[in-house]
């Protein structure tokens, strides 16, 4: 009988020391254990680790540009914060300022009119760095030789723009169209005034294209969008030519959703715009990500800044509310 009974009473006997071992004091289901700090720092932790932060940015430029743009920066912050970020791309500019309302995205770089736009839907939300450029930031008027126009420096001079095809980037672009628009209505430019209804071409790119190819003789964009393309040699100079800069006004800048101190903790903002003053043109990783934004480098700003882009809003009936 002693026989029979050796083979199983050995196989209890190894499963119960299998199941000691998988049970260490340290991590028995006790009431005493559950409520120990380091069980508790631990799954805090776990569950910090696990956060993502999203973050977007309007579609201003070429899609797959912005791509490189955001990988570049993504894998930035990455290493710098120790956190995973994802960077997830929108449609157009209202999307952009949708998902960030929602949560959707909690870091968009966006323009000054939809950074204003997303703050007002958002309450709490900051807006905390923004480009060296940003604080004094033009955009140009572009002409195709078709429109027989010379450069000018006046802002009564737009008025030689009357009769001529003209064309915008996106409805909600803050150097597109807000600040343009402004700028043609204080030189007595009404969009009447054009040869047919103004254009919305999207972004940037896709007006330098369209006033280049003769789509459009006149069109108005981003200035460093300009002067990128043209370092790069994409721009015809026979074919188009700037006719006219604006005076400066303060636009791109990063803003950042409230929710973000409640799931990486209290000082994350101070962090994340440590980690983006940090850039520094000396470091050739860093100069990258700078070119990428076409600034020098990174500095503080604060949403009184945009004060004057929400009050040209509301005049042309881009802020309602």
């Amino acid at each position: 009988m002693a026989a029979i009974f050796a083979k199983p009473l050995a196989a209890i006997a190894l499963a119960a020391i299998a199941l000691t071992a998988c049970t260490s004091p340290g991590t028995q289901n006790t009431p005493d254990s559950a409520a120990s700090p380091e069980a508790t720092s631990t799954t805090a932790n776990a569950t910090a680790s696990d956060q993502v932060l999203t973050l977007g940015a309007i579609p201003d430029q070429d899609p797959e540009r912005l791509q490189r743009q955001y990988e570049k920066l993504v894998a930035y912050l990455e290493a710098e914060l120790g956190i995973e970020v994802a960077y997830k791309p929108v449609v157009d500019y209202a999307a952009a300022v949708t998902a960030f309302q929602v949560g959707d995205l909690e870091f968009v770089w966006f323009g000054g009119l939809t950074g204003v736009q997303a703050r007002l839907q958002t309450p709490g939300a900051t807006a905390i760095a923004q480009r060296d450029v940003d604080e004094n930031f033009r955009s140009v008027f572009i002409a195709n030789p078709s429109a027989g126009l010379a450069p000018f420096t006046e802002i009564t001079d737009l008025a030689q723009l009357k009769g001529k095809t003209f064309t915008f980037g996106s409805e909600s672009s803050t150097s597109g169209r807000l600040m343009p628009q402004y700028f043609l209505e204080q030189g007595g430019v009404a969009l009447t005034d054009f040869q047919g209804p103004a254009g919305f071409s999207g972004d940037h790119d896709k007006t330098l294209e369209l006033v280049q190819a003769g789509a459009y003789q006149v069109g108005a964009l981003n200035e460093k969008v300009w002067e990128q393309r043209s370092a790069e040699g994409k721009v015809n100079n026979d074919q188009v030519t700037v006719i006219w800069r604006t005076p400066t006004y303060y636009d791109y800048h990063w803003v950042l959703h409230p929710q973000i101190a409640s799931e990486f903790g209290a000082d994350f903002p101070e962090k994340l715009r440590a980690a983006l003053l940090k850039l520094s043109p000396d470091n050739p990783d860093h100069k990258e990500i700078l070119d990428l934004f076409s600034a020098g480098k990174f500095i503080e700003t604060k949403n009184e800044n945009y004060a004057q882009i929400e009050a040209i809003g509301r005049k042309i009936g881009k802020i309602t509310d």
